[in-house]
């Protein structure tokens, strides 16, 4: 518990910067938050206070971060759509970083990938390795937090996996099913980041829950808790990656793309340490077993269309 001052969270109206931004308050912190869309409507009234990204403008996104003691940023895209691209999304995250260290601020609490590597097949992951060796390279104090799949009541994957299951005889595994996740629920994820913010040490974070499963076994344990029965069928990636565009196609939204696929199928969204989330994605489920999936939640909307 600090006390007052000012932190500020991009995406603070959206998924894990809206628990980010919910524990700030509960602590009497002052919260500013950057958005794409400064237009919508403030969940949190005139308890958060709103600014736009202006990544064209550095200086005016410096005079945004003003008086901040540390910047939580969420910002980043899943895909490339139209203009916005995974290189954009650095550039624009090199620029932010930059008006942080201009407007002072004293520490930096990013959130990355599990596995980030620069030598990766695919960008998004390329993407976030780099903005760590550049996070690194400053002389801001920084904290690096690595999520995997990250579940909760906004959560996608999970979500969609049980109405998919819901809606459709048969469900196609790509693959084997045997490459791993190891989610991490909303609320630890935020409890981390900011428990990192009150830091001063720079470090590196693995934001991993208690729980690992097989891609196979976590359908299976989704389809069991919410008492569907459609028939678990392994596919070969291509086909489940057709079956998703035409899922797409009819929710006007993107369910996963071909890099997604590949790279949770080289499990690189699991780690071995140790755990640092507590909540269990069996208990969460259980719990939510009535509301898990009645609904689709679209990646396009929650992204293009309102922060993350």
């Amino acid at each position: 518990m600090r006390g007052p001052g000012l932190d500020v969270v991009t995406g603070a109206f959206g998924y894990t910067g809206r628990y980010i931004t919910e524990r700030l308050l509960s602590q009497g912190r002052t919260v500013r938050t950057l958005t794409g869309h400064p237009e919508r409507a403030n969940p949190f009234g005139d308890r958060v206070s709103v600014a736009p990204f202006d990544f064209e403008e550095p200086g005016r996104l410096a005079e945004h971060l003003m008086g901040a003691t540390t910047l939580y940023n969420t910002y980043w895209i899943r895909f490339p759509r139209a203009d916005v691209t995974f290189e954009r999304a650095v550039a624009n995250t090199e620029t932010l970083l930059a008006a942080a260290a201009q407007a002072g601020v004293e520490r930096i609490v990013h959130v990355s990938i599990t596995n980030p590597s620069e030598e990766s097949p695919f960008p998004y992951f390329r993407g976030k390795a780099r903005l760590e060796r550049v996070l690194r390279g400053s002389a801001l104090s920084h904290a690096i937090v690595r999520p995997t799949v990250i579940f909760g009541r906004e959560d996608i994957l999970i979500n969609n996996i049980a109405w998919i299951l819901r809606r459709f005889p048969v469900f196609g595994v790509p693959g084997s099913g045997a490459y791993r996740v190891r989610p991490i629920a909303v609320e630890d994820m935020a409890d981390l980041c900011v428990q990192a913010g009150a830091r001063r040490e720079n470090e590196v974070i693995d934001a991993v829950g208690p729980e690992t499963f097989p891609f196979d076994e976590l359908v299976r344990l989704i389809a069991r808790t919410i008492g569907r029965r459609a028939r678990i069928v392994h596919v070969p990636p291509t086909i489940a990656l057709g079956a998703s565009r035409l899922i797409g196609y009819v929710t006007r939204d993107v369910v996963a793309t071909k890099d997604e696929l590949e790279g949770l199928m080289a499990n690189l969204v699991v780690t071995d340490g140790p755990e640092t989330g507590h909540r269990r994605l069996s208990d969460w489920l259980t719990e939510n077993a009535a509301q898990v999936g009645t609904t689709y939640h679209s990646e396009v909307s929650r992204h293009y269309d309102q922060d993350r």
